[in-house]
């Protein structure tokens, strides 16, 4: 299967020769374009979104190039580390992995010097800085982050609770979230909800429009964190006009109308201002970003609570 996002490619599990000839031709494309490509194999014991994260980030710091990435996830056998080693030989590159049996480490790294491809345990400085402070091993466990422990399941009871309490749902149990979000439409409140409840907080959202007021209770909530999310007018109008585009409708409304929108971030900063909720610019902010500054001010609120 193959699969990817902007910036990168994602070759999955797949016959070698056949993604080292779609890669050939992936790479050859991205030359005429100006781009440098390169192999990165990422190879796991469990689902390799350590890896991912870990290489995305390096690789977003090197401007026109880009990784094809070829990702193994669940690599625990000797056979599945055959089918690795096999792609490696046939388009080789950078090579990063986790794995915890040390027979398979040694094969992939010797696999490595053979064909000449760089390879990094990416946790073992990790694991080194933490032996020496802790003065302890570790205990091999492939995956172990992903156990079904009690914060599993805190983080699947949050996202049950984010997405029953989108868009302002069920307002009469607002007193049990961690975090509530307001913004006008297209202020990235549902996407950044959703991420928050991945991190185990319960999070709702509440859509903010001039003329209709709050649910009732809201402003009185005592528990959850408040938070407003605003964006400039011409942001928000850029994403409202791809939104209607998508939807195929052409007229004109307030909901594009650049002066009505503004109006709308006016109102909102109004209301924010009035009940000192701390507001966040999502203009030029990512999702993670924005979620990173929310847990940010999470933290001091309940420091609010433990010291009463």
């Amino acid at each position: 299967m193959l699969a990817g996002k902007p910036g990168s490619w994602n070759a999955w599990s797949g016959d070698s020769r056949l993604v080292a000839a779609i890669a050939t031709d992936r790479y050859m494309a991205g030359r005429q374009m100006g781009r440098s490509f390169f192999h990165l194999h990422l190879v796991s014991d469990s689902t390799g979104e350590t890896l991912i994260t870990v290489a995305r980030a390096a690789t977003a710091q090197y401007e026109g190039v880009s990784a094809i990435e070829h990702v193994y996830p669940l690599v625990r056998s000797p056979q599945q580390l055959d089918r690795v080693i096999a792609e490696i030989e046939a388009a080789p590159g950078i090579v990063l992995y986790t794995l915890v049996e040390s027979e398979l480490s040694e094969r992939l790294e010797a696999a490595c010097r053979d064909t000449g491809s760089p390879c990094l345990a990416v946790l073992s400085p990790v694991h080194s800085l933490f032996k020496a402070y802790l003065g302890a091993d570790s205990t091999a466990r492939p995956g172990a982050q992903h156990m079904l422990n009690a914060d599993y399941f805190k983080r699947i009871d949050a996202m049950n609770f984010t997405l029953m309490h989108d868009d302002g749902q069920l307002p009469a149990d607002i007193e049990e979230a961690d975090v509530l979000l307001f913004g006008v439409s297209r202020t990235s409140k549902t996407p950044t909800a959703i991420y928050l409840a991945n991190r185990g907080l319960k999070t709702a959202n509440i859509p903010l429009v001039p003329g209709i007021p709050l649910p009732p209770h809201v402003e009185s909530a005592r528990k959850p964190l408040m938070i407003g999310l605003i964006a400039s007018p011409e942001r928000l109008v850029q994403i409202r006009e791809n939104r209607i585009l998508s939807l195929h409708a052409s007229e004109k409304t307030d909901y594009t109308d650049r002066a009505a929108v503004a109006e709308e971030i006016a109102y909102s900063k109004r209301l924010f201002a009035r009940n000192r909720w701390p507001m966040i610019d999502v203009t030029r902010r990512s999702i993670e970003e924005t979620a990173a500054a929310i847990i940010d001010h999470y933290r001091a609120h309940k420091m609010k609570f433990i010291a009463t």
